[in-house]
């Protein structure tokens, strides 16, 4: 993998992919720059731009809940390091060295204003990717499927990797491989404690808020979920035990 460059900017900064370093600038990270096009995504904006270095998603950060009527898209400075664009791109550069189905980091930026600041974050574009979300709208999710899922998710959770925010929106598929997206406020964790279960329970609640329980709950349970568990379970065991797996669609 090759190493991450960090320049400086007037407002802040940009951590980028050296590839790309000497093209990257504040530019990148405004999407008028680029003839872009709005993309599904959580609480932040988020856009699909064509750069020099391919196809790829700008997301600009923004809060949710009550405090993002107060800040906006504002955040408290406490360091470089800690600012929520780096930390998401260097954990995203953490996953692709294991090979978790992730999305690719190019650049991230800050840019300072008194105690707060405002962030960004470019990512390679995964082409021809559905939502668990779309999925649903449009009656094509399978237990298959959720097999599947349920093995991706058990691949994160055995290298320790915990997504804050696990929801329908944030799982996709593509060419026969599922991908978790979204890492904001992630983070490596002791596998050996509740958190993977409480990770699943509110992938569970998300996907019966939007619609997957359409002929009732215990329909849902016994035709998707319980597949979804019992393929994650089947995966920990192999991958607590140093079994190596596959997480994409087998011939």
């Amino acid at each position: 993998m090759n190493e991450a460059t960090l320049k400086t900017t007037d407002a802040g900064a940009i951590l980028c992919d050296a590839s790309i370093a000497a093209q990257v600038d504040d530019d990148w990270f405004d999407p008028t720059h680029w003839q872009s096009g709005a993309v599904a995504g959580g609480r932040g904006a988020a856009w699909q731009v064509q750069t020099p270095a391919g196809a790829a998603v700008l997301r600009h950060y923004r809060r949710g809940g009550a405090v993002a009527r107060l800040l906006g898209d504002r955040y408290f400075w406490n360091g470089a390091e800690r600012s929520r664009p780096f930390a998401e791109f260097r954990l995203l550069r953490h996953l692709q060295a294991l090979r978790l189905p992730a999305p690719r980091p190019l650049a991230a930026r800050y840019r300072r204003s008194g105690p707060f600041y405002r962030a960004d974050l470019l990512t390679r574009l995964i082409p021809e990717a559905r939502t668990l979300a779309e999925l649903v709208r449009d009656q094509r999710l399978d237990a298959a499927r959720m097999r599947q899922v349920g093995t991706t998710v058990a691949a994160f959770h055995a290298a320790g990797v915990w997504h804050a925010d696990l929801n329908a929106h944030n799982v996709l598929e593509a060419a026969g491989t599922v991908h978790l997206i979204d890492f904001d406020r992630g983070e490596l964790r002791p596998s050996r404690q509740d958190w993977p279960q409480q990770n699943l329970e509110r992938l569970r609640r998300s996907l019966l808020k939007v619609g997957a329980a359409g002929e009732g709950e215990a329909h849902f349970d016994r035709t998707l979920w319980q597949p979804l568990q019992d393929a994650y379970t089947a995966a920990r065991s192999l991958l607590d035990n140093g079994v190596a797996i596959a997480t994409e669609r087998q011939p």
